[in-house]
């Protein structure tokens, strides 16, 4: 079948970005998410020669929202696509903790000052901001076009044509292709937790990202634009469900796992009339992320569980810095080294704290109670401690 491409060969334009070892370099993108087109765009704006392969027939994202935080914002911005982002996303005010039984709320810590703001937006709309950029720069995007095995060399075949590239980059999720041909026998392992990710309407939602916690279990909303209410809602239970994001499940399985909790929430469930399961599993961040001509990131090198808001950041801080590196270096095998040298030990630290997470907006019991008491004294006592924690995520610059 002969793939399907969204951009013609056209003259690229050429950004501001200063020239360095990019230029004229072939690289290869092996998935067209969020962190491929966020490499793809980066790398073309150095002036290498990009083309992205991605499986699906079109490039596009359903049903789900994410968080953009300001160090994923800072990559984003310095791409120039500031005024696009802006006009996608919804400035977030606050986090707020709420107890999922009883309606209260714990308190809330204030994001409103946060510079670059952080932002609400579905995965669509930042997939077709990434998208339009990428055209415009020149990146030839070949749909419906899977790649199932890689050489070691970073060499792979596309209706039976060999295709070579100087670099060959795996931003190919969870399933990645790439990252088995750098690190093999690997087997994740099911979390005990399974996720549910639905939208509903709500015009007049405060825009907040709100934590419901329950014992065993929590949900997250918050809202996108055109009126619309994010959900992501996660359950301890040891029947487990597939990987992957996709899977339909009935809605009166997740409003049943919610049955006896407050009327809000259950309101907001009241409404779901679509929603998507999937086990949530832990893959071990990658060993390797770089042999020879290749290289990897985002889910493809660290797969993370949904309880910090990172795996999209994460993704686009790695491909900000690779193709950096890429620019920096002559040698293509310095640059990947000093490229997982930069970024292994700050994603191992995010998912800690995002595995921490996972435990503490379950707690139950004396436990429970004991740190929604500590919340509340925090918020009302030490506002700025929140953020003044995460100051090593959130203020994290890349492009510095």
């Amino acid at each position: 079948m002969k793939p399907k491409s969204v951009t013609s060969v056209a003259k690229r334009c050429i950004a501001t970005t200063k020239t360095g070892h990019n230029a004229g370099r072939k690289v290869a993108i092996i998935g067209g998410g969020i962190g491929g087109l966020t490499a793809a765009l980066a790398f073309a704006r150095s002036d290498a020669d990009v083309t992205v392969y991605e499986q699906a027939t079109a490039l596009k994202e359903v049903g789900a929202g994410l968080q953009i935080t300001p160090n994923g914002a800072r990559a984003l911005l310095d791409l120039d696509l500031g005024p696009a982002l802006n006009a996608s996303g919804v400035a977030a005010k606050a986090v707020v903790p709420m107890d999922a039984v009883s309606g209260d709320e714990i308190t809330r810590f204030d994001l409103s000052r946060q510079s670059p703001p952080y932002r609400f937006l579905h995965r669509a709309a930042l997939i077709d901001l990434l998208a339009r950029a990428c055209e415009a720069q020149g990146v030839r995007v070949v749909l419906d076009t899977p790649i199932t095995q890689v050489e070691k060399d970073g060499s792979f075949h596309v209706a039976g044509v060999a295709i070579s590239p100087d670099l060959t980059i795996g931003a190919d999720g969870v399933r990645s292709t790439v990252r088995s041909v750098l690190n093999v026998g690997e087997k994740p392992f099911f979390t005990g937790q399974v996720a549910w990710r639905a939208m509903t309407k709500a015009p007049q939602a405060e825009p907040v990202a709100r934590i419901w916690m329950a014992p065993g279990r929590h949900m997250v909303t918050y809202p996108l634009q055109n009126g619309r209410l994010n959900i992501v809602a996660v359950q301890e239970r040891q029947q487990w469900a597939e990987e992957g994001w996709h899977h339909a499940d009935d809605p009166g399985n997740l409003r049943a796992a919610f049955a006896d909790t407050c009327w809000e929430l259950k309101g907001i469930l009241g409404e779901v009339t679509d929603v998507k399961l999937w086990g949530l599993f832990r893959h071990e961040v990658a060993a390797a992320w770089h042999a020879g001509r290749i290289a990897i990131l985002g889910d493809a090198a660290h797969p993370t569980l949904p309880f910090l808001a990172q795996g999209a950041n994460l993704a686009i801080e790695d491909a900000y810095v690779l193709a950096r590196f890429c620019n920096a270096h002559a040698d293509t095998n310095d640059a990947l080294a000093a490229y997982q040298q930069a970024r292994r030990a700050r994603v191992v630290k995010a998912i800690r704290v995002a595995n921490a997470n996972a435990r503490n907006y379950h707690l139950k019991g004396i436990q429970r109670r004991v740190a929604h008491a500590g919340l509340q004294g925090l918020g009302r006592f030490a506002p700025d401690a929140f953020l003044n924690r995460m100051r090593w995520l959130y203020d994290h610059d890349v492009t510095a």
